[in-house]
């Protein structure tokens, strides 16, 4: 690929940043219209548990083959197929006649969501070679994010209070289009040597997730003993260690279990389940109890969380500077103390007392935004270049593993219906119980990455085909 003028690569830029700006402020506002969508539709809880984690498990279940369609087909083609996907999937959300169309839409836009984010940073990386240039890209990319937290719950309100829930995704069409017309700007690439498809890993992914959310939303519903409950839960447990046994007997495997063999990159992958299932959860929560239980409009209950939003923008910068300077561990420390400070600020009763509870979401927000920043640096670090961007991958897809897991688990211990201020706040507590404990492992994961000596290639990580060209060179010479 010939180099690429300032003024295009910005464009590419701007084109893949828009791609995450339409994903992560559907899902951020989309909190915030679950009250209406609840009231539109007479859902319970665990139906608008299924309306975010449709989502977030096709996502999760997806990331690592959509990443690898792209570098084998073409990164431009992928990311094209899934702007057209997300933002038709998109309209027909914002058409859906009923709860449950309106969950296979959400799935059908996962699929669309999935070719998005692993390739555009994928194409950013292609584009942008110069070390300096491609740090300060993936600083807008990051930056972006976090804008979408801090709009997405208050622009959610502001639609679901003047023309409906309905708008919030078809606000999706137009920056959709644009994106989509502006894609033949982007320059086509793929992988050298793309991957292989491991077509059994990815089977079992998708079982494995689809079978242990849905027992965990279900169980509350339906009885934790139901046959339908005990079979995904039975099913649940057998495909891990399955997937494990076939992953590791893979040559190319759909996720490299030996990576875990690092307890920094162990550490970094636990930690970002903690950190997005932490988030979910509390945004999950937040939602019912600020909306149903106290009453508040919707874009009332987005001003409530701006405390949140505003440190998960101020707090990244400082989370890479401390990253850089001292390392993984201090950043991670502090965003698990955090984490931990708010949910035992709100088991203290905080709930109760307005002045309290945005602290409570202040300093989560401090948790969360001091996060990211380690755990992208533990995950790459010490990894061969090659491999840097699986590693990655496995983060990323970690990240939203947690996420649908996390309003599984706390929307599984929250009230169906009928609840008012005092009674949601006393239901709520194993909820942020759930929270305080994300917190403390967070803290705790932090010291495996202290004393990590960061080597170029770890034992056990470098590619299998390499590690047996070095036996072999080492027996010649022998």
């Amino acid at each position: 690929m010939s180099e690429l003028s300032p003024r295009r690569r910005q464009l590419v830029l701007a084109v893949c940043c828009s791609a995450l700006f339409l994903v992560s402020l559907d899902n951020t506002a989309l909190n915030t219209a679950l009250p209406a969508i609840q009231r539109d539709f007479d859902a319970s809880t665990a139906g608008l548990q299924w309306t975010v984690d449709a989502y977030l498990v096709v996502l999760s279940a997806l990331l690592l083959l959509a990443g690898s369609t792209g570098d084998r087909i073409g990164r431009r083609r992928v990311f094209r197929a899934g702007l057209a996907l997300f933002t038709t999937a998109s309209l027909l959300c914002s058409l859906a006649p009923s709860l449950g169309w309106l969950i296979a839409f959400r799935a059908l836009q996962a699929v669309g969501g999935c070719m998005l984010t692993p390739v555009a940073m994928a194409l950013i990386t292609n584009v942008f070679t110069d070390r300096r240039e491609r740090a300060r890209a993936i600083g807008v990319w990051s930056a972006v994010q976090g804008i979408t937290m801090a709009v997405g719950p208050l622009l959610g309100g502001l639609l679901v209070d003047t023309v409906g829930w309905r708008w919030i995704f078809l606000i999706n069409l137009p920056m959709g289009f644009l994106a989509l017309a502006l894609t033949g700007q982007v320059p086509e690439s793929r992988a050298p040597h793309p991957r292989r498809l491991d077509a059994a890993g990815q089977a079992l992914v998708v079982v494995l997730l689809a079978t242990s959310v849905y027992a965990i939303i279900q169980g509350p519903a339906t009885g934790w003993t139901s046959p339908q409950v005990l079979a995904c839960a039975v099913t649940a447990a057998v495909a891990l260690p399955v997937l494990v046994i076939t992953e590791l007997a893979q040559r190319e495997p759909l996720i490299e279990l030996r990576f875990f063999r690092q307890p920094p990159f162990t550490a970094s992958a636990l930690s970002a389940v903690c950190a997005f299932a932490a988030l979910s959860g509390l945004l999950f929560l937040a939602a019912l109890d600020l909306q149903n239980a106290r009453g508040l409009a919707a874009w009332q209950a987005g001003l409530y969380l701006l405390p949140m939003a505003a440190m998960t923008i101020a707090c990244p910068p400082l989370a890479g500077h401390l990253t850089a300077t001292r390392g993984p561990h201090l950043p991670l420390t502090l965003s698990g103390t955090a984490t931990t400070l708010a949910g035992l600020l709100a088991l203290l009763g905080a709930q109760q007392h307005t002045p309290f509870l945005l602290a409570c979401y202040l300093l989560f927000g401090i948790g969360f935004g001091l996060v990211n920043a380690p755990l992208t640096h533990t995950a790459v670090s010490g990894m061969p270049r090659a491999q840097a961007g699986v590693a990655s991958a496995i983060t990323t897809t970690s990240r939203q593993i947690g996420s649908a897991l996390g309003v599984a688990v706390i929307g599984a211990t929250l009230p169906a219906t009928g609840y008012t201020a005092a009674t949601f706040a006393h239901a709520s507590r194993p909820a942020w119980w759930i929270v305080t404990g994300c917190g403390l492992a967070i803290a705790a994961l932090a010291t495996l990455t202290r004393h990590h000596a960061h080597r170029s290639t770890p034992p056990g990580t470098e590619p299998r085909s390499t590690s047996r060209h070095r036996r072999q060179a080492s027996r010649a010479s022998g």
